[in-house]
């Protein structure tokens, strides 16, 4: 049955295309937002304060300064003409006017209340600038924040005899700002809310397909050319779905073309070289006598090399059934010790012809699992069978077999280590990969440690492997047993079967 992978993941993760949006044109908008909202402060600033200034301006005009003048020239005082010029001013229930003398007092105020003497700056400098105006924004000495306009009056002779003051508060005016700008800032805050939900939508739209992708594609690189992924959009994304579910479905096809092919290829090899085994072997029994040297030389390499083709071609059997997913197990209640010391007690003899020596240390007491017993023996062999390959005489194969607790449960664990050349630390994660080999000067198909992993994991078990070049190779089995031992049991039997070389001879360093 096809897997549709249809769960949504809760929300986009900031990585990837998710990461650079947000970096690139949130940043951007944020950025320009910001700028918006300063440039705009600014302009409601300065429109309301510029009103205020004309206001002022009006006030305190240079029209205003010729009627004191005209005024003081028909022998009216500053401040009678002061009096008519405040009832007259269009403004003033919006500013306060002062009139001041010459000597920078307070003659007169619009507000009818007599004013204590106060620091005008703008009157000091409307005094000594050149056009006899000037501006001032600040507070009073009531604290009061306000904006106020000067201008010098002077007499036909250009004599200065006072000045007129205009001012306005701008407590309101501040307020009315800071009400625009705040609704300038919600209303920024909420277009740009508008946007991140707008561009999210559509950055879900393409993240959340792109996670379902990712996950398809790592499922397929894995093995699982069942999974497929549910289109949902008939666009650039769907096309991609429907690519890559056209990709897999080619993929399974070559992969099962590929296993079938493999298949009736290592069971036709099978029963030829299970012939050509056969009669060479009753063909170098009694040969001593009866044929020449080199002819029994060349029956001997045919037995050789036909058993180890034939072993190659049950290579390949099994590397089909686990593909296929048809290796299974006959699982018998079996002694996982018992089946150690028989495969290392037949691969002895092979490594003394070889200048190999094998250091073997295994408890007493039988680790008993529901297990398939010739799988099993396989494991053994595979692995010992590697520990030789890559080792050069003289050299040591350790082998040693204890009981053990993990989280889960008792284990038998079973280590061999050899002092061979080692894998690199590159090559390492990819050893029990199919047809991986980190030698290739070392005869051997690259499948038999992936096969090896597979009947491990069949078993509830796992392989580990640790190495370092030029030192040799640690591998680790872990098989789940079913008698349990106590600790003192367990401590018992790894005082019996404590071995120093041996122990030396696991120390490997990854």
């Amino acid at each position: 049955m096809k897997k549709l992978i249809n769960k949504k993941p809760n929300t986009p993760k900031l990585k990837g295309i998710t990461l650079r949006w947000v970096k690139r044109n949130l940043g951007v908008i944020g950025i320009f937002f910001i700028c918006f909202f300063v440039m705009s402060s600014f302009l409601v600033k300065n429109y309301y304060y510029s009103s205020v200034e004309s206001i002022l301006n009006s006030g305190a005009s240079s029209a205003a300064a010729s009627y004191f003048s005209a005024n003081l020239d028909a022998g009216s005082t500053l401040e009678q003409s002061a009096s008519e010029y405040i009832d007259s001013f269009a403004y003033k229930e919006k500013t306060t006017t002062w009139i001041i003398d010459n000597d920078g007092n307070i003659l007169i105020s619009s507000s009818g209340f007599a004013i204590e003497e106060q620091e005008m700056p703008d009157y000091n400098d409307a005094v000594s600038s050149s056009d006899g105006t000037a501006k001032y924004i600040g507070s009073l000495d009531s604290s009061e924040r306000v904006m106020a306009v000067c201008r010098v009056i002077q007499n036909s002779d250009g004599d200065t005899v006072g000045a007129i003051r205009v001012m306005s508060s701008l407590e309101l005016i501040d307020s009315q700002i800071y009400t625009v700008v705040f609704l300038i800032f919600i209303a920024l805050l909420v277009v740009f809310a508008l946007i991140v939900f707008s561009n999210l939508f559509f950055i879900r739209s393409i993240i959340f397909p792109m996670q379902e992708i990712e996950g398809i594609t790592k499922k397929i690189s894995q093995g699982d050319y069942s999974a497929r992924i549910e289109k949902k959009y008939n666009d650039e994304i769907g096309d991609l779905c429907d690519s890559i579910n056209t990709m897999a479905e080619e993929i399974a096809s070559a992969d099962k073309m590929k296993n079938d092919f493999i298949s009736t290829i290592s069971h036709e090899l099978r029963t030829p070289l299970t012939s050509i085994k056969g009669w060479g072997e009753t063909l170098t029994i009694g040969t001593e006598d009866s044929v020449d040297e080199l002819t029994r030389k060349g029956l001997e390499v045919i037995v050789k090399e036909a058993g180890r083709l034939e072993g190659f071609v049950e290579e390949l059997l099994d590397f089909s059934r686990m593909q296929s997913g048809r290796m299974n197990l006959k699982l018998v209640q079996t002694d996982i010790f018992a089946e150690l010391d028989e495969t290392v007690f037949t691969f002895r003899e092979r490594a003394m012809r070889e200048g190999i020596e094998v250091k073997y240390s295994i408890p007493e007491a039988p680790a008993v699992a529901s297990a398939d017993a010739n799988r099993l023996k396989q494991v053994f062999m595979n692995i010992l069978d590697n520990a030789l390959k890559y080792s050069r005489a003289p050299a040591k194969i350790f082998v040693k077999a204890e009981f053990t607790k993990l989280n889960d449960g008792d284990y038998a664990k079973i280590s061999i280590a050899d002092q061979g050349c080692g894998i690199s630390k590159e090559d390492l994660p990819h050893v029990k990969e199919k047809f991986y080999k980190a030698n290739v000067s070392v005869r051997g198909s690259g499948i038999g440690l992936a096969v090896t992993n597979e009947i491990v994991n069949l078993h509830g078990g796992k392989l580990e492997i640790d190495s370092e070049e030029e030192k040799g190779t640690l591998v680790t089995i872990f098989l789940p047993i079913e008698n349990a031992l106590t600790e003192n049991q367990l401590q018992n039997i790894a005082e019996t079967q404590a071995d120093a070389e041996i122990d030396r001879g696991m120390e490997m360093k990854g």
